[in-house]
This record gives structure tokens, C-alpha cells and sequence, in this order.
């Protein structure tokens, strides 16, 4: 096994592979929360029609929020390395079977077209908050192309948040990983989150509205794949079978993950039936505005699902690594 060779791990020594702790989960959670608003951004701002480029925008906070949400991610992937300047050896080659290369080259490109995004969608009246008149320049450049690198960033959203899910499915040494439905779990779970920080942060009804209505069907599949995931790892062979007991058992070392899926089945259906719920107030149609309660309600669902983005990745990276090695 490759994590054998390059760790030294052994059954006598060291009978774990917990290599990867709190700073990965906070990556693989801020990753997928900015691809996700990637995606649910780019597709608030192109399915209106063509209009003026001053009108185009629907969704302009969100590419900003992304960004950074992005760019703080990256740094616990720097400080889990220890020495941050070794990241540089990277970017001196690409391989293209390597998953750890795409990530090296990925993150920067996910960056840099989220950028442009920035840019594409201020408004004409904010763009003097630019400051420096070269990106003032860029901003009216990039206006007319808003839809164009819309689409951009909604491919770039879903590499991203599908891409932490076929790194971990590619550790075979590690079967609760080894799944070829964690790919999609990430990637359904990161465009749950996405839709759940728009509905957070959007100013315009119709905007939370609409996302609140997406987010339900993102939250139904996600229970569906979770469903999913932990079946196809219990009618597989017995180490992928063993990999699931922590989530079922009530032993004092596998106590908190057993919560962690209770948390989960509890949290995602509460928003689920919170949003439900507000769905039914509009069945006419959303007309006007919200009233505090209701506002109070969609935020309150919203942070429910990010709270269960968090738990379900948290609880996946570290299960994953309670993998033993046989004395034999």
C-alpha cells in the first residue's frame, strides 16, 4: 500500500493511518461550501435572459464570499503540509494521472477564474470601491463577458467539489474512502452548502426564494446518496463492511461517530421540513417580500445543512482513518 511505504506505518508501531486531521475537514468543508456557491451563483446570474450589461448580475456578493471562503481553505492545506514553501515543487510539472497534481494546479485555477468573476459582476456604480484604476478598467472589460465566465465558473465549481471526493475514493488502502459514490456525495453535499450560503447571504427575495427551492432537492438527494453510500459499502467485501461499524456502534471509541450520523439524519430533514414548509406559504407564488420570521426561518434551515456538511465531511475523513492493519 502506498500510505505504508511513504508514512512507515505498521501494524506493530503504528496501527492507524490518521494522517489527515481538523485542518483537512476545514479545507474539504470551505472547498466545498465555495464551489458550491460557484455553482448556485453562476446559476442565479444565467438563467434570466440576455438583458444590458448593467442588469446582468442577479447574484454579485456571492463570487466575493467564494473567493475568500476559497482562499482560506487553501491556507490549512499549507499549514497541513508544515513546510508551506514545499507546495512550490508542484508547480514545476503536472501530471495528469496524478490527483495531487490537479489539486496543485486546480485550486489556483478555481482562484483565478473566481476572480474574474469578481470583477464580471460589479455593478457600474460600485466599481469605484475598486480603487486601483487598472481593475476598474478589467471590470468594465469583463462586464459584457459576465455570461460567458458564469459558465466558466460553474464547470469550475463542480471540479472543485467533486474533486476532494475522487482524491479520498482513490486511497484503496482505506475502504470507507474506496467508493466510487463518495465523488458524488461530496459533490451533492458542496451544492447543498452553496445553495443554503446564498439563501444566507442574498438581499433579494426572489433570489432566497428560489435557492430555497433548489436546496430542497439537493437535500433530498443528499440523504438518498448517504442512503447509498453506506449501503454499498455494507453489501461489499468484509474490510468495507468492517469500515461502517464505527457509524453503528455505541462503544466508547466509536461513540462520536454515531452521533455525528444521528446529527446528520437529524439536522438535514429539519431544514428539509423547515423549507418545506416555508414552500408552502408561496404555493401561488412568491410575490413581495419576506417578513422577519420568514427570513429568520430560511436562514436558520440554511445553517442547519452547513452544519450537516460539516459533521458528514468531519466524521468521513476521520472514520476513514480508524482503518487497522492486520498483525499478519
Amino acid at each position: 500500500m502506498i500510505e505504508l511505504s511513504i508514512t512507515g506505518t505498521n501494524a506493530i508501531t503504528f496501527p492507524h493511518l490518521e494522517v489527515w486531521d481538523w485542518r483537512i475537514v476545514i479545507y474539504l468543508f470551505l472547498g466545498g461550501l465555495s464551489a458550491g456557491m460557484l455553482v448556485m451563483c453562476s446559476i442565479a446570474n444565467l438563467r434570466i435572459p440576455k438583458q444590458p450589461v448593467e442588469e446582468l448580475a442577479q447574484c454579485v456578493r456571492a463570487p466575493l464570499i467564494a473567493f475568500i471562503t476559497l482562499a482560506i481553505g487553501a491556507q490549512f492545506i499549507m499549514i497541513d503540509l508544515g513546510k508551506p514553501q514545499s507546495l512550490i515543487w508542484g508547480f514545476l510539472t503536472f501530471q495528469p494521472l496524478s490527483l495531487m497534481s490537479w489539486g496543485t494546479w486546480g485550486v489556483p485555477a478555481v482562484l483565478l477564474g473566481n476572480a474574474l468573476y469578481i470583477l464580471a459582476v460589479i455593478p457600474k456604480e460600485q466599481r469605484h470601491r475598486l480603487k486601483l484604476p487598472f481593475l476598474i478598467k478589467l471590470a468594465e472589460k469583463f462586464a459584457p463577458k459576465m455570461r460567458t465566465i458564469a459558465k466558466l465558473n460553474f464547470a469550475l465549481g463542480i471540479f472543485l467539489g467533486i474533486y476532494t471526493g475522487v482524491l479520498l475514493s482513490s486511497f484503496a488502502a482505506i475502504p470507507l474512502w474506496n467508493n466510487a459514490t463518495l465523488p458524488i456525495l461530496f459533490l451533492v453535499s458542496a451544492l447543498s452548502s452553496g445553495a443554503a450560503m446564498i439563501v444566507i447571504i442574498a438581499k433579494k427575495p426572489e433570489i432566497k426564494f428560489l435557492f430555497t427551492k433548489i436546496d430542497i432537492w439537493l437535500i433530498v438527494a443528499e440523504l438518498v446518496v448517504i442512503l447509498l453510500f453506506f449501503y454499498g459499502l455494507y453489501t461489499s467485501t468484509a474490510p468495507y463492511k468492517k469500515a461502517i461499524e464505527p457509524f453503528f456502534s455505541l462503544t466508547s471509541e466509536h461513540f462520536i461517530f454515531s452521533i455525528a450520523l444521528i446529527a446528520i439524519f437529524l439536522l438535514l430533514p429539519l431544514a428539509l421540513r423547515i423549507k418545506l414548509g416555508e414552500l408552502k406559504e408561496f404555493e401561488d407564488g412568491f410575490h413581495g417580500e419576506f417578513t422577519k420570521a420568514q427570513i429568520f426561518r430560511m436562514n436558520f434551515a440554511a445553517v442547519l445543512v452547513l452544519a450537516g456538511t460539516l459533521i458528514l465531511r468531519a466524521a468521513i475523513v476521520y472514520a476513514g482513518q480508524l482503518t487497522k492493519l492486520s498483525p499478519y
